[in-house]
């Protein structure tokens, strides 16, 4: 028969999730890029760094405006491969860059190659359950392209494949956006400069599995609400919400205790891309998604923004004292007033302070909708994390800008290098970012409207109409109205119980928190420090098992088995030779009777076969 032709098509999709991803990309971008001029300005590696830096935004940018999932894997591939290149940027590992860019302390030092290895290894491993999904679904589906699969193609995949399929899709997601269980990359991948930090894994990288969540979102709702009511697939979104949660809690518990600036926000990247999961999860799993959905993508929008401004004002703080540790800081403030306020009032948002700035609005729209759906454990959860959220960032403040200059700043005062504040082509990004979140938290109340109202068009209208959901206008119902009350009222309640011991402990120094953690709190301090152990797990389950088998094979396969048997063949090669050798007597009679027989033997060999 005639050749089967496959057309393999490229394309862009414009729609409002990739419009609000290109600009957050590509804004906040340009900041990093502009304050990057002058923190790496002194750089060996400049060349290196700027190619990498371009490249990420690059395929980050392609990774966002892909129309399937083919193109949008070159994207994906080639963020971590930036990642991996640029968090191992300072990949000398030397020990005098040990306050620099290693990260951790003690059994959990890791220095810059190890942690770029550990991000590759780590999201790699989530890329194999994106890939396995991919071609489950493009197995029955015929197609990997979104708007195809969203106006019906999905619906050829029979249920008891696209259930596990989704599951195994998710997989990726939560290695890229470092969701529980791959979550431990994160934390060390501070080990590269600053600014990587700010733009791979606060504003852009580590948001690509959300936005891949974003996009599949109509596709598996689709699925899962086929006939007005639930089926299977909705365990993908539950799924989503239970690892979100159990995410956030967890990430922001271990936040309380690290020493690290940097290393305390990376934590709390991971915890409220656990709130955005949260969002999305609970949204697909409720035939009212438009409070959920939006409020995950709302605050993929005001963190990237209050993220990227904290993690470059900690940049500076590092930069003033030449030290990632918060207890070679303290007292800041004084020197460094631009930075203070800019941290402070970006950690508000991180916080979710009430009104005046969008974490607020975003964060509250995602307990909102959990309570609406009726998910009240994950509710809990989410809003136990706000107090977490909050006593880390306030420690964080009073440990790197309040109380007396450590020892460290006072050396470096008798050097000639006092801390002062960072250099105007720095701070005027972090100071913008500040300035825009607090413009979204003003008019946060008119954004989420509007916001609200985008997306439940843009979804209606691809999502065919099976529930009332999609049919009714947004109305304030006196049950919404109940849950926005009681949310607010939990949110700002957890903030007080976070905050008000924080700023007891930290900031006005009414006691020291050695005393305290040594009052029977000691063995907690070291679980959460120790980062539940589930990285020192992960370590003895793979790395130190392999590396186990990996002697094993050494000593017993590789120098027992097989250099003993070759060894052994060239042992009997040589004792064959050595016998062999005496045959050849170099005697010319021997050798000419030698031919004669070899001769005769031929003749015999030739009558045989002409005579039969």
């Amino acid at each position: 028969g005639a050749p089967i032709l496959q057309e393999i098509k490229a394309g862009v999709i414009i729609d409002p999730l990739s419009i609000i991803m290109a600009n957050i990309v590509a804004w906040i971008s340009f900041l990093i890029m502009v304050y990057s001029l002058k923190y790496m300005e002194e750089d060996p590696s400049l060349t290196r760094y700027w190619f990498f830096m371009n490249l990420f935004i690059g395929n980050m940018l392609l990774l966002v405006m892909a129309n399937n999932f083919i193109q949008m894997l070159f994207g994906w591939e080639g963020v971590g491969l930036c990642s991996y290149a640029l968090i191992g940027f300072w990949y000398k590992d030397s020990k005098e860059d040990w306050l620099k860019c290693w990260v951790g302390e003690g059994k959990e030092a890791y220095p810059p190659s190890h942690c770029g290895l550990k991000a590759f290894l780590t999201t790699r491993a989530g890329d194999v359950g994106l890939l396995i999904g991919i071609f489950m679904i493009l197995a029955f589906a015929g197609t990997l392209n979104f708007i195809e699969l969203q106006k019906g193609a999905i619906l050829k995949v029979p249920l008891w494949i696209l259930v596990p399929a989704a599951i195994f899709l998710f997989i990726g997601p939560i290695g890229k956006s470092a969701q529980l269980p791959l979550m431990e990359w994160l934390p060390d991948a501070m080990a590269g400069p600053t600014t990587v930090s700010a733009l791979i894994h606060a504003a852009t990288m580590v948001k690509a599995g959300v936005y891949l969540v974003g996009r599949v979102f109509p596709i598996f709702y689709e699925a899962a609400w086929q006939n007005g009511a639930p089926n299977n697939l909705i365990l993908f979104f539950y799924v989503i919400g239970w690892i979100g949660a159990l995410t956030a809690f967890v990430s922001a518990s271990q936040a309380m205790t690290s020493t690290e600036i940097k290393k305390v926000l990376a934590y709390s990247t991971v915890s409220q891309i656990g709130y955005m999961m949260i969002g999305l999860g609970v949204a697909g799993s409720t035939a009212e998604f438009a409070i959920g959905y939006t409020g995950g993508l709302f605050h993929l929008m005001s963190h990237a923004l209050f993220k990227a401004a904290l993690f470059l004002g900690a940049g500076a703080a590092i930069h003033a004292v030449e030290s990632r540790f918060m207890y070679h800081m303290g007292g800041l403030k004084r020197v460094m007033p631009i930075t203070f306020w800019s941290m402070a009032l970006t950690s508000f948002s991180l916080m979710g302070v009430p009104i005046l700035f969008s974490g607020f609005w975003s964060k509250d729209m995602i307990l909102e909708a959990s309570l609406l759906a009726g998910k009240y454990w994950i509710f809990i959860l989410g809003a136990l994390t706000v107090a977490l959220t909050s006593f880390y960032s306030v420690r964080m403040l009073g440990l790197t800008f309040f109380g007396e200059k450590s020892e460290r700043i006072i050396e470096l005062e008798k050097e000639g290098k006092p801390p002062k504040e960072a250099p105007a082509l720095m701070w005027i990004p972090y100071a913008l970012m500040a300035a825009a979140t607090i413009t979204l938290g003003v008019t946060g109340f008119y954004v989420k409207s509007w916001l609200e109202h985008l997306l439940h068009e843009f979804l209606s209208s691809i999502i065919p109409v099976k529930t009332s959901s999609f049919t009714e206008p947004l109305v304030e119902t006196s049950l919404t109205q109940q849950a926005t009350l009681i949310t607010t009222g939990s949110s700002i309640i957890m903030l007080l119980i976070g905050a008000i011991p924080a700023y007891l402990i930290y900031i006005k120094r009414i006691k020291n928190p050695k005393e305290i953690v040594g009052k029977g709190l000691k063995p907690l301090w070291n679980f959460l420090y120790n980062r539940w152990y589930i990285n020192r797990l992960y370590y003895k389950l793979f790395v130190d098992s392999t590396i186990g088998l990996s002697k094993f094979s050494f000593n017993y396969i590789e120098r027992k088995a097989i250099d003993g048997f070759n060894y052994l063949l060239a042992n009997v090669t040589v004792k064959f030779v050595n016998q062999f050798r005496k045959t050849h007597t170099g005697v010319l009679n021997y050798n000419v009777m030698g031919m004669l027989l070899g001769i005769i033997l031929l003749l015999l060999i030739l009558l045989k076969i002409a005579f039969g």
